[in-house]
């Protein structure tokens, strides 16, 4: 018999899996590995008690498998509460393919993917994220019918990335009249983190209305693109969070709000497209509330990308999607009130609305 010793700063990798906190019970989590096309990927659902779980793939260069697994539970278990409280008849589901998208990709590992993707019959619908395209989604079409955010031209929603900015300004303006009194952005500075597509496109909206756009990313290139494009300000400065701004919109990756940010913000709005900012949703999303610093949460006002590829389901139009994704505004301003009235955070507001409407339907489908 082999006994292994554990360090005590690996006891809590004793149980990987059900023992993370961001496991949250979910319902299955697949692992999938393919040898001949280097694929790696993992697939969380997390809830389907409002429909099948929906939720993108990311392919990402992770540190280890570690990681990868816990960004996929907790991009799954958001994507639960990002159906619920959009009123969508979707569950909570996120793949995550290990590896650089630039260099690692391949239309075999995809279309492997999509295979994985086609055996789960239905309980998993994937669509695009950071690091897969809408060509990408395309491919999986042809191996499976459980995918969204295809082309266009072939009856797809397209790129949900637009959709998903609008909800984040929409968002943002809800949070400033909240705030400041008035939804108007013009004259107020704002720091976007991170110009993807959606921060691109929420650039475009705040420049359009006046505001003083200021932007950060690690793509230097990409900043003196949309820099020059927009008129945006490049943010100059070895701490980003100490900005002197009025709204910090954080539009890369997620858990930029923790115990070393937040002391820093100087911002009093926070209003972004980012998946889990709070890196811990309880205390963090506490720490703004004690610090005045009014918080959009993420899974509502990021919600326009799932609002669009729902369309493809349910077979609504994209005028009908902007109208719904335009509602994030007035759903936001219900959240704020109802977090006042409650005395609790905008974070546990959010999710305690979306819960009910989980376990409403959890108590109709026993019936």
């Amino acid at each position: 018999m082999i006994t292994e010793s554990l360090k005590a700063s690996e006891l809590h990798k004793v149980d990987p899996v059900f023992g993370q906190v961001s496991f949250d019970n979910h319902e299955q989590i697949v692992f999938c590995n393919d040898k001949d096309t280097g694929l790696k990927a993992i697939i969380g659902i997390h809830n389907t008690v409002l429909g099948p779980a929906l939720g993108g793939t990311r392919m990402w260069k992770y540190t280890n498998e570690w990681e990868a697994l816990n960004d996929v539970l907790r991009l799954s278990r958001g994507m639960t509460y990002k159906s619920a409280i959009s009123g969508l008849n979707l569950g909570g589901g996120k793949a995550v393919i290990i590896g650089d998208s630039k260099i690692d990709k391949t239309p075999e590992m995809i279309a492997k993917f999509g295979q994985y993707v086609d055996s789960l019959s239905g309980r998993y619908i994937t669509a695009e994220d950071v690091g897969t395209t809408t060509a990408d989604m395309d491919l999986i079409r042809q191996y499976t019918p459980h995918v969204t955010g295809i082309s266009e031209s072939i009856g797809g929603s397209g790129n949900p990335s637009p959709v998903t900015a609008y909800g984040v300004y929409m968002g943002m303006k809800a949070a400033a009249k909240y705030k400041f009194g008035s939804d108007a952005l013009e004259g107020k500075r704002v720091l976007v983190q991170g110009i993807g597509h959606v921060g691109e496109t929420l650039v475009d909206y705040l420049t359009a209305e006046g505001a003083k756009v200021i932007i950060s990313d690690i793509n230097e290139n990409r900043l003196e693109e949309i820099g020059n494009k927009y008129g945006a300000k490049i943010y100059v400065g070895d701490d980003l969070y100490t900005a002197d701004v009025d709204i910090y919109a954080p539009c890369a990756l997620g858990a930029t709000l923790n115990d070393d940010t937040i002391k820093k913000l100087k911002a009093k709005v926070i209003a972004g497209a980012a998946n889990n900012q709070l890196a811990n949703d309880k205390v963090h999303g506490a720490m703004l509330q004690d610090r005045g610093i009014l918080y959009a949460p993420d899974f509502l006002i990021n919600a326009g990308g799932i609002i669009n590829v729902y369309a493809e389901i349910v077979k609504y139009d994209k005028a009908e999607s902007m109208r719904k994704t335009e509602n994030i505004y007035n759903t936001t301003l219900e959240i704020f009130d109802y977090a006042d009235a409650n005395k609790i955070t905008t974070h546990e507001a959010a999710f305690r609305i979306a819960q009910n409407r989980i376990d409403l339907r959890k108590k109709e489908n026993a019936k």
